[in-house]
């Protein structure tokens, strides 16, 4: 496992204070790399305050303006996510994902995924993940304080690195690195553009045909080569549509 690997992604945080309790969780199981995603306020002296003596994964948190920004090199993205979605997406709970983040971090960058406090992640972010986080807390209160969602996977991490002992992934000594999510967005455009083009996709009635490929890819995760064969692939179905039509 390396930490140095491993960033906490905070979504449209509204509360600065979370921002510094989420730096304090962080420092206290050994992570440092915060990413902010459009911040309602931050910097701001309560989340100093909140920080305590983690001010240093604060002043070195990176600011970004979305979500694709913050996560654009990595290979592997968890999403943390409270209920069930439409379309069912690969699940595990804190301890099972902190472990595929531990073995996956050791030669890939990670980032795992935190919304918004009233609402979470929106579909549309959770749709980027190779794979979604779920606390299974008691059915009689469910909600977690931002910073307490972080402790958990934080320490989830934390006791794989002191016992030097987690699951190996299968794929961990591949040939070839892992597509990065910048890589895979492209890849989508260029996806949908073919298959509208050749009419299998309707844009007026596209129902969930794009959400069900990404989360197809996802779960597979393409390295460079493979999505380089498909994006050829792409490229000479269009061409070949295009001369047929003249």
């Amino acid at each position: 496992m390396n930490p140095d690997n491993i960033q906490v992604v905070l979504v449209h945080t509204t509360h600065a204070g979370n921002i510094g309790g989420v730096a304090r969780a962080m420092k206290n199981m050994g992570l440092h790399r915060l990413t902010l995603v459009a911040p309602k306020e931050f910097p701001t002296p309560e989340a100093q305050w909140r920080a305590a003596s983690a001010a240093d994964v604060l002043e070195g948190a990176r600011v970004v303006a979305t979500v694709q920004e913050a996560i654009a090199d990595c290979q592997f993205v968890v999403g943390t996510s409270a209920r069930e979605r439409r379309i069912p997406w690969p699940v595990q709970d804190a301890r099972h994902c902190a472990a595929r983040m531990a073995s996956h971090s050791s030669d890939q960058q990670v980032a795992i995924l935190f919304g918004r406090e009233d609402r979470g992640l929106l579909n549309e972010e959770l749709q980027l993940c190779n794979l979604h986080c779920h606390i299974p807390t008691h059915e009689r209160y469910t909600s977690l304080n931002l910073a307490m969602a972080v402790q958990i996977v934080a320490y989830e991490l934390r006791m794989l690195q002191v016992a030097d002992t987690y699951p190996v992934a299968e794929d961990a000594h591949w040939d070839t690195p892992f597509a990065t999510s910048e890589a895979m967005q492209h890849f989508y455009q260029h996806l949908e553009s073919t298959l509208t083009e050749i009419g299998f996709l309707d844009p007026a009635a596209p129902r969930q045909l794009m959400p069900r490929f990404m989360r197809l890819f996802n779960r597979v995760r393409l390295d460079e080569m493979e999505l380089g064969m498909l994006r050829g692939m792409l490229t000479e179905t269009q061409k070949s549509v295009r001369q047929s039509r003249g």
